[in-house]
């Protein structure tokens, strides 16, 4: 089962580059963060400088990618043509931006006003979007799992953006709110609703067609979306009537709705075309190997609560989920996504009068297998500090500043090689225009 695609309605360049470079900088601003505070952020994950570094993570990082690589495969996959994709692009990614520095300046400095400014602006920012993507997509069939996918992650960025202003304003004004409660649902929304049926909808894709595996099967592609987003929902409800019995519930399906579609693709890699593995499937293998056991961690606390309570649980469990398994993917696919968007467009800027450089020219293979290592070693580093935070907190933090700005270099590389072939072309082809 593969999607269509319509190359031919891809947005100018441009419109997706500035999210995929400016994403590895706050990355960069996580670890550093880490390294400076030292062993105090791994004190637990209610410390104003741990929930700074996450946003600085998923919003700065996780969130600048997915919006980004929206812009770029709504109209591609979908057929949903954003109006202006340039200008949009462009007022996303700096609303973005500045919200996340100031969600991640007011939790570090503790100041309300920050955060409450933080909120609005963000909020701002992804209702534009959402407005214009959904008027993108509205008239849009889904005839795919990926194109229902893509609207329930859509609808699943709305409920956690929501739930995200709430806390925000709540923390900033004093409101009294169910703050653990919300909190776990805010991440649970955000990881599952949005991000991990995001993936999914484009692991249809991408999967099959960067790493020359089966199709995936249709009865599971179509079942995950709306399994994934019932089983939140489900969630919802517990905490509205505070039933824990039925939070943990709802915390089992979503463990094995997310161990279903992890445990899939690893089958789909394992029997694939190609035999040599390059940094994109290494990248994937690594985010699927950690995604299992962090979703397997899920799964044995819904069953026996008091595990979460271990030291180090939740730090090691969001380290195994976020930095081993969404960031891993996200890495993964860029790797391939931007030398093949910048493929696409030399091939297109040539008019079909000489071969466009291939892919392993705008960035090697070796060049992102080193980045790779120093992330893997960084993510090591990672757990460890969460049982040895006075030992390793501050090597970890640096580790991983230096794999998110050695990932920037290699993209920046990419399309300063992009540029540089684009020139020679317009060079080349005016040149045949004078001799003939």
């Amino acid at each position: 089962m593969q999607a269509l695609l319509a190359f031919e309605n891809a947005p100018p360049f441009a419109a997706p580059l500035r999210f995929f470079l400016t994403a590895p900088l706050f990355a960069v601003l996580a670890g550093l963060l880490v390294a400076v505070v030292g062993p105090d952020i791994f004190a637990s994950r209610w410390t104003p400088d741990g929930l700074a570094a996450t946003h600085l993570i998923t919003l700065g990082f996780m969130l600048q990618i997915m919006l980004g690589a929206l812009i770029q495969i709504l109209p591609v996959v979908a057929g949903a043509n954003l109006a202006r994709p340039l200008g949009v692009a462009v007022v996303v990614n700096i609303g973005l931006s500045g919200g996340v520095l100031l969600l991640a300046g007011g939790f570090h400095f503790g100041w309300p006003a920050v955060l409450t400014a933080a909120a609005l602006l963000l909020g701002l920012t992804i209702l534009l979007y959402l407005a214009v993507t959904l008027r993108a997509l509205s008239g849009v069939p889904s005839t795919s799992p990926t194109i229902r996918g893509l609207k329930l992650a859509l609808g699943g960025l709305a409920v956690v953006v929501s739930l995200g202003m709430l806390l925000a304003l709540g923390l900033a004004n004093g409101w009294r709110l169910p703050l653990v409660a919300l909190t776990d649902l805010h991440a649970a929304w955000g990881l599952g609703g949005w991000a991990g049926v995001l993936l999914a909808a484009m692991a249809y894709v991408v999967v099959p067609m960067f790493q020359l595996t089966a199709g995936y099967p249709a009865r599971p592609s179509w079942l995950f979306p709306p399994l994934m987003c019932s089983a939140l929902l489900l969630w919802s409800l517990a905490v509205l009537v505070d039933w824990p019995w039925l939070v943990r519930f709802s915390q089992l399906g979503v463990a094995s709705a997310g161990l279903v579609f992890a445990v899939l693709t690893l089958r789909l890699q394992l029997k694939r075309r190609r035999a040599r593995a390059d940094a994109t499937s290494r990248y994937w293998q690594l985010g699927l190997a950690a995604s299992i056991l962090a979703l397997l961690m899920l799964s044995t606390a819904a069953i026996f609560p008091a595990l979460a309570e271990l030291p180090g649980w939740p730090l090691v469990f969001g380290i195994l989920l976020v930095l081993g398994g969404f960031l891993s993917f996200i890495i993964g696919m860029l790797y391939k996504i931007v030398p093949f968007l910048a493929w696409l467009h030399l091939q297109s800027a040539t008019q079909s009068k000489m071969p466009a450089p291939t892919m392993n020219k705008i960035l090697g293979e070796p060049a992102m297998q080193r980045q790779m290592k120093a992330y893997v070693l960084a993510l090591l580093l990672l757990v460890a500090a969460a049982f040895r935070p006075d030992w390793l907190a501050r090597p970890a933090g640096l580790a991983f500043a230096i794999a998110a700005g050695w990932l920037w270099w290699n993209l920046f590389s990419a399309i300063r090689r992009y540029r540089w072939h684009s020139a020679d072309i317009a060079e080349k082809l005016a040149a045949k225009l004078a001799a003939v």
